[in-house]
């Protein structure tokens, strides 16, 4: 299927081949029969991607305070190749449209295939002829409605929920400061809602149009504060709605001239906020931003997983705003079709864009798409036999291309050699255009069990969201595939003992291994030798300045990440466990519980090992960033190792002392752990981890938080 796809990198928009996407539990997939620009948020993200990286460093101050914070942490060198990896990523462009529902996820049951939609949200309702979108941001098209009014949905209740905010009332008098796409459906809006509706605009054709949907007056921006005192009887307006979008000040500075006191204020555009408090404190105006399309934007829990507000508590949520959008336009109170200035068709999408980067004088407001919905949608996928685990070429299939697996894990594979990248696996179209381009894969497919059968494919990379590891590792297990997952192995016990069984039967088994790379490091090699070369057992003290990750992170959420003992301590239990030389017996953790951390943030483990070591994990969200991230102390025989970060190891005995350093970026062994699966492969030999270790590690974890649930010691093996 097809789907516009910008570089954020270089700003380059292209109409590219990407696979259908997966419709997952919570949502619909949707065939598009009309989609619809935004010439104002639209023409900013376009603007913002043809920027030079300076500019967009000037756009986006708070991402460059990141990523110094990030160079601080992990060097350098490391903080810019992923940077680097995100502006590579492509952006799927488009959040409004409206077609036919094609396929219905488990969950749902609202929803059946045949139903005329509606769709909303940036990443879901693109500009591609299929689209997956989540139950709460999808609305039934009422009547006879055609596609391309209801296209207009997530514009229009943009519109709504800032005249929401405005809590207006029949009869009051409002302001509406920009007579764009946005600016001009909150007119009809307020009419229809039985607000008198005075616009203003820089733009005097903008003016005639609002005065024919029924704008009771509309004036340049010069005349608005006499016309805004002659519109009210020199009272002032009850509300002003700003849906301009300038970096100017002038709209904010604007509205204590023309409100009444008392009057509220809602700023629904993106402009200056450089507040002038004394003319609002005189005025006891209230001022108010609008959030988008209205409660649940940005929730997960709502957006992502379907998860709706409860009606009595919130009556107008995302959703249900939708649905009255749609109830006014079909009932003609609202006409989207009378603010249409261009239709394209889908393959010409292209030339769409090029009017909003264009400096010629030619107008637009409304810009809508239409698809060939009778053309055939490839699906991209090859049925083939299963695989065999007998070949020793290395031919590998990528399940997932997030963060993570762009910015670190496939540019490592890359240069590692034997390794063919051939097939990638992603749920998301746009995600899978620029990787295959740049990784030189030559299949794409959007379900990871067609790529299984790809006789062709005999190693499988999985980097998906820690939830979706065990059923990934057991497909490919039973399809003959060798496995590399990134961590964890399971998120829950059931799924640890399924698995150790699964593995454990199998006659013929494929190598098996988890990304547990610090092991692999220089640092903790050096370490390791270190305590082999003494006669006793090690004491490890391991601190890990872990830092803050928001409670609505994914990996925060048990049923999807696992928690952070789950998704990340494996990490520091398995570098413990390698270093030790011996597996995990018992565990005590306890958790520091104070008014706003979140559980399992800040916890001591104290882990002991069968040969007789100890190990101290000490890991912490409170501490500060300026802090680097990981320390490891080791004493054992009369000497001391310390690793500082991956960057530092300094090994003491006897008075002699050993330097490893990493100079310009940490060295926290991707290259050599991918080394050591591809050489495992080619010899056949067993796997890089024992088995054994890598289960191991991962009871331990649950150990862990059984241990801090109880307050007892928790048994291990």
């Amino acid at each position: 299927m097809k789907e516009l796809i910008q570089s954020y990198k270089t700003g380059e928009m292209i109409l590219g081949e990407v696979p259908k996407p997966l419709c997952k539990d919570e949502g619909v997939v949707v065939r598009t029969e009309a989609s619809v620009v935004s010439a104002g948020t639209d023409k900013l993200m376009v603007d913002l991607a043809k920027k030079s990286l300076l500019g967009k460093s000037r756009a986006r101050p708070d991402l460059v305070k990141q990523v110094i914070g990030k160079m601080k942490q992990e060097g350098v060198i490391q903080t810019l190749q992923k940077v680097f990896t995100k502006l590579d990523s492509p952006m799927p462009l488009g959040y409004s449209c409206a077609g036919r529902v094609i396929e219905v996820g488990s969950k749902v049951t609202e929803f059946s295939v045949g139903d005329r939609v509606a769709c909303a949200g940036a990443g879901y309702a693109n500009h591609a002829e299929v689209n997956y979108v989540p139950r709460n941001l999808v609305a039934k098209i009422p009547g006879d409605l055609s596609f391309e009014d209801a296209a207009f949905v997530t514009i229009g209740t943009i519109a709504l929920q800032g005249v929401r905010q405005a809590e207006t009332r029949p009869g009051e008098r409002v302001g509406v400061l920009g007579l764009g796409l946005i600016g001009l459906l909150t007119v009809q809006i307020l009419k229809a809602s039985g607000c008198k509706v005075i616009g203003t605009d820089i733009d005097p054709d903008k003016l005639k149009i609002a005065e024919e949907l029924g704008a009771d007056g509309a004036v340049l921006n010069e005349s608005f504060i006499s016309a805004s005192q002659n519109f009210t009887d020199g009272y002032g307006l009850d509300s002003m709605i700003i849906t301009a979008s300038t970096k100017s000040n002038q709209p904010i500075e604007m509205a204590p001239d023309v409100c009444r006191h008392k009057g509220k204020v809602v700023a629904l555009g993106m402009i200056g906020m450089n507040i002038p408090r004394n003319q609002y404190y005189e005025k006891e105006l209230d001022l108010r931003l609008s959030m988008a399309y209205g409660p649940g934007r940005y929730d997960p829990e709502y957006e992502e997983k379907g998860i709706d507000y409860p009606y009595p508590f919130v009556r107008w949520t995302e959703q249900r705003n939708m649905r009255a959008f749609l109830e006014f336009v079909e009932e003609g109170k609202v006409t989207p079709g009378k603010i249409v200035t261009h239709r394209f068709d889908f393959e010409d999408a292209l030339d769409s864009y090029g009017l909003l980067t264009s400096k010629s004088d030619e107008k637009y407001i409304g810009i809508v798409l239409n698809y060939d919905t009778g053309k055939e949608i490839d699906s991209f996928v090859e049925i083939a036999p299963s695989g065999t685990v007998k070949s020793k070429k290395i031919a590998a299939g990528f399940i997932g291309a997030g963060n993570f697996a762009k910015g670190v894990l496939l540019p490592e594979v890359k240069k590692v050699d034997n390794i063919q990248l051939k097939d990638l696996v992603t749920a998301t179209g746009a995600s899978s255009s620029g990787s295959a381009e740049k990784y030189g894969f030559t299949r794409l497919y959007s379900d990871y069990r067609e790529m299984l059968k790809d006789d062709s494919i005999n190693t499988v990379f999985i980097t998906t969201r820690h939830n979706l590891h065990y059923k990934m590792i057991t497909d490919s297990l039973l399809a003959g595939k060798h496995v590399y997952c990134e961590k964890p192995l399971t998120i829950k016990i059931k799924e640890l003992d399924s698995l150790i069984e699964l593995y454990e039967g199998l006659e013929e088994k494929p190598v098996l291994m988890i990304g547990f790379n610090r092991r692999f490091s220089e640092h903790i090699v050096r370490i390791r030798d270190f305590v082999d070369s003494t006669e006793e057992r090690p004491v490890i003290n391991y601190r890990i300045n872990a830092g803050f990750i928001p409670k609505d992170a994914w990996i925060q959420d048990f049923e999807i990440g696992g928690g952070r003992i789950i998704g990340e301590v494996c990490h520091f239990i398995d570098v413990a466990s390698f270093i030790a030389d011996s597996e995990v017996e018992e565990v005590f953790a306890s958790e520091l519980s104070t008014p706003g951390n979140y559980k399992r943030d800040n916890v001591s483990i104290i882990l002991k090992f069968t040969n007789g070591a100890r190990a101290t994990i000490n890991y912490l969200a409170n501490g500060s960033r300026s802090v680097p991230k990981e320390r490891i102390e080791v004493f054992c025989g009369g000497g001391t190792a310390i690793c500082d970060n991956f960057k530092k190891t300094e090994i003491i005995k006897s008075r002699k002392k050993t330097k490893v350093k990493s100079r310009f970026s940490q060295e926290k062994g991707f290259r050599s752990e991918i080394v050591a699966f591809r050489d495992a492969i080619i010899a056949g030999g067993s796997n890089p981890i024992p088995f054994s270790s890598i289960a191991n590690t991962t009871r331990t974890t649950f150990a862990v938080i059984e241990s801090i649930v109880t307050g007892k010691i928790a048994k291990v093996l």
